[in-house]
C-alpha cells in the first residue's frame, strides 16, 4: 500500500505533542485577552490577579509584556511597551484611587527619587480624579509607550496628556510588583503565580 507524502507529513504532525496556543482567562467574571497590543506590539498575558480586601473585591487585574516573567525585577527592567488593565468590580470614588496611587508610590520609591516624579504624579491624580467614579465593569488599561510615556485609557477611550517617562510607569508598576506591593497576593498573580 502507498501512502503519498502529504498523508505522512498529517500523520507526523499528529503524533507531535500539543501544545494549545495561549487562552483568555477569567476572573471573578472578567475575561483578560491572551493578547493585548499597545505601540505597535502584541503583547502576551503574563498573569492575572484580584484586589480584595477581606470579602470585598475591588478589582481583577491583568499585566501585559512582550515576554512573560516571574519575576519582579525583569518585569520593572523589561523594555518595550506594557499594559496593566484593571477590570473594577465595585463602583469607587476616584479620590480613593489617587489616595492608593499616591500611598503605593511613595512606599516602593526611594525618598531620593521622589522629587522627580511629584509633578508628574499630580498630573496623573488630576486624570484620575477627572473621571468622578469609575464604576463596576469599567476597564481602565495604563499603557507605556517608549518614547512617548503612560497613557491612560478609560472604557477604551484616551483620557488627558500623556505621563512622559518609563521612570514614572516602573513606579507606578511598583505598587503592583513591587518590594511593598498593595496586595501580595495580587502580586503573586500578575507574575504569573495562582489567583487567590
Amino acid at each position: 500500500m502507498i501512502v503519498r507524502r502529504p498523508v505522512l507529513l498529517v500523520l507526523a504532525l499528529l503524533a507531535l505533542p500539543w501544545t494549545p496556543l495561549a487562552a483568555q482567562v477569567t476572573v471573578e467574571g472578567q475575561t483578560f485577552d491572551a493578547r493585548a497590543r499597545v505601540g505597535g506590539q502584541d503583547l502576551q498575558l503574563n498573569g492575572v490577579g484580584l484586589r480584595a480586601v477581606a470579602w470585598l473585591k475591588g478589582y481583577a487585574a491583568g499585566l501585559y509584556l512582550p515576554q512573560k516573567s516571574g519575576s519582579a525585577d525583569t518585569v520593572l527592567a523589561m523594555p518595550g511597551p506594557k499594559r496593566l488593565q484593571l477590570r473594577m468590580l465595585q463602583q469607587v470614588s476616584t479620590q480613593e484611587f489617587v489616595k492608593a496611587f499616591d500611598r503605593g508610590v511613595k512606599r516602593n520609591t526611594a525618598e531620593a527619587d521622589l522629587p522627580a516624579l511629584t509633578e508628574r504624579m499630580q498630573r496623573f491624580d488630576a486624570i484620575i480624579s477627572a473621571l468622578g467614579t469609575v464604576r463596576k465593569g469599567d476597564v481602565v488599561d495604563l499603557d507605556y509607550v517608549p518614547g512617548q510615556g503612560l497613557l491612560f485609557v478609560h472604557n477604551g477611550r484616551r483620557r488627558g496628556d500623556v505621563v512622559q517617562g518609563e521612570d514614572f510607569y516602573a513606579a507606578l508598576l511598583r505598587i503592583f510588583v513591587g518590594a511593598k506591593p498593595t496586595d501580595p497576593e495580587l502580586k503573586t498573580g500578575l507574575l504569573g503565580g495562582p489567583v487567590s
